[in-house]
């Protein structure tokens, strides 16, 4: 396939990639910024249209393993998967990881800080659910403790209970407590913060009846 450049096209349903002419038959397609050194009379050897192909399959990865992270920040793990499951080779998945490293775009204690904070803010949960969802994230023991030391616990489970006290404001006493206690558990709050919220939210019901 070795050759000569006669042409280097932006391709019209892709913006971001670059045909390449040798010899004025298209040759292959590689992402423009791997393009941009590229000149019109250059030769190219076979093995510098493989080291191409290959440094053009890489910046696409990376292009969208950007993407990936866009909707919202990602474990080390996430990554590796996600490229995985695209077939990208071990190697390269090391040089990605890598890249995203130095950009400041992959950090796992960062991640988990992250998770933690945006359910406490949008759907609590006790420190054993999301010891169990960071797990299954790939975060490490000691960088989910980091992350989960601070927490406000009973805080998060007072927010946690609010919608279900409201369902359950016109039942007894004992009826409120087992079923409140129950949700709590299951959104992995221990007994000892589900027992104080529940007796909080009782006591503020009883005075408001």
């Amino acid at each position: 396939m070795a050759g000569k450049i006669t042409a280097l096209k932006v391709q019209k349903k892709n913006r971001d990639r670059v045909s390449v002419f040798l010899d004025d038959r298209f040759a292959f397609g590689i992402p423009a910024i791997v393009a941009a050194r590229l000149k019109r009379g250059q030769l190219l050897s076979d093995e510098e249209i493989e080291a191409l192909k290959a440094e053009g399959e890489s910046e696409s990865a990376y292009s969208r393993t950007l993407n990936y992270l866009s909707y919202r920040p990602r474990s080390q793990a996430e990554i590796v998967t996600y490229l995985q499951k695209r077939e990208v080779s071990a190697e390269g998945i090391d040089l990605i990881v890598e890249r995203l490293e130095r950009a400041g775009l992959l950090d796992d204690e960062a991640f988990a800080q992250y998770w933690v904070e945006n359910r406490e803010r949008f759907r609590p949960r006790g420190p054993r659910a999301l010891r169990y969802e960071l797990r299954q994230k790939g975060v490490s023991a000691q960088v989910i403790e980091q992350a989960l030391d601070g927490m406000d616990v009973v805080g998060s489970a007072h927010r946690a209970a609010e919608k279900k006290v409201r369902q359950l404001r016109n039942v007894d006493e004992q009826t409120f407590r087992r079923k409140l206690m129950d949700y709590l558990a299951r959104r992995g709050f221990d007994y000892a913060v589900a027992r104080e919220v529940t007796d909080r939210h009782w006591r503020e019901l009883a005075a408001d009846g």
